[in-house]
């Protein structure tokens, strides 16, 4: 099995309920397609450099994942039909770093301390 970080981007107008449906959607995709999520990180709304299909934000959704091709399969078939997602990255890794958060707030506060 590979190591994996994919990452959702999700139009903005979502309300809540529909943001953790997506969530709960493909964590249940990996789990079943002979995956294993390791580790879900909301990185919330965030501001578009540019415009995606008429969108300023979108909320973000990463996962970390072991998996394989059927597992990358799946994943690509359900976004194809999915209108709540913008975007989407899939990217292999050797091994996985679990610590680095890229959206966390504690190590921003810490980093404007020093």
């Amino acid at each position: 099995m590979n190591f994996y970080e994919h990452t959702l981007v999700a139009k903005q107008d979502l309300s809540t309920a529909e943001l953790d449906n997506v969530h709960n959607k493909y964590n249940d995709i990996i789990n079943k397609s002979a995956g294993e999520v390791i580790k879900v990180e909301k990185w919330g709304l965030l501001n578009f450099a540019k415009k995606i299909k008429s969108y300023n934000k979108g909320f973000y959704i990463h996962y970390k994942f072991k998996g394989n091709s059927k597992t990358l399969d799946e994943i690509k078939k359900n976004i194809s039909i999915d209108n709540s997602i913008l975007r989407y990255l899939t990217i292999k890794y050797k091994k996985l770093d679990l610590d680095k958060e890229y959206f966390n707030k504690e190590d921003k506060i810490d980093e404007k301390k020093r």
